[in-house]
């Protein structure tokens, strides 16, 4: 299901309209739905892993062996928290980097494919011009971000090192691909 708000639908001309139904087609062509579906299965996966492995680090082996423990085994022990620790708090943000760089390239993808569809790329970068100012939503969050056709956070977004969470490309970059792939430059 494609859903266009009705600020789109009176703010776009119909060529513009054509690029951006195009490109969400598009989406759907490419099965980016279901590959997010995917990935964020694998990314709660890795949570639900590094769940497990604190849960054994913290509660696990501590039965009669481990008071015969002698002091060498005490050290691999306490590495291996310190890694278990590690790998629980850097495995999310890693798996939300990846998702997000994938969707970025999803986009392009996107855009690409739907400038094939409407065989006008010049009406998406239009409508990506306009829509570039118009983008900020009070509602938006960045578990929401997605489903929107700009990042819908804006430039106020209080997120540090806020490019590697993007769910879209910048912009620019995406009207510059699409005037390529009009003047065939």
């Amino acid at each position: 299901m494609i859903v266009f708000t009705k600020g789109i639908l009176d703010g776009l001309d119909d060529q513009e309209l054509k690029g951006v139904i195009s490109h969400e087609l598009a989406h759907i062509k490419n099965y980016d739905i279901l590959l997010g579906t995917i990935i964020v299965v694998l990314v709660g996966m890795i949570s639900i892993i590094a769940n497990i492995m604190a849960r054994l680090m913290f509660f696990g082996g501590r039965g009669k062996q481990s008071k015969k423990v002698s002091g060498s085994g005490g050290k691999f022990t306490l590495i291996l928290l310190i890694i278990g620790i590690v790998f629980i708090l850097i495995s999310p943000i890693v798996a939300g980097i990846i998702r997000m760089a994938l969707s970025r390239n999803r986009e392009y993808l996107a855009d690409s494919t739907g400038a094939l569809i409407s065989r006008y790329p010049a009406g998406l970068a239009s409508a990506l011009r306009k829509i570039k100012g118009k983008s900020e939503v009070r509602s938006a969050n960045s578990a929401t971000a997605h489903l929107f056709i700009n990042n819908p956070l804006g430039k106020n977004s209080r997120v540090m090192f806020k490019s590697l969470f993007n769910s879209h490309p910048p912009v620019e970059d995406r009207i510059k691909r699409l005037n390529e792939m009009s003047f065939g430059t």
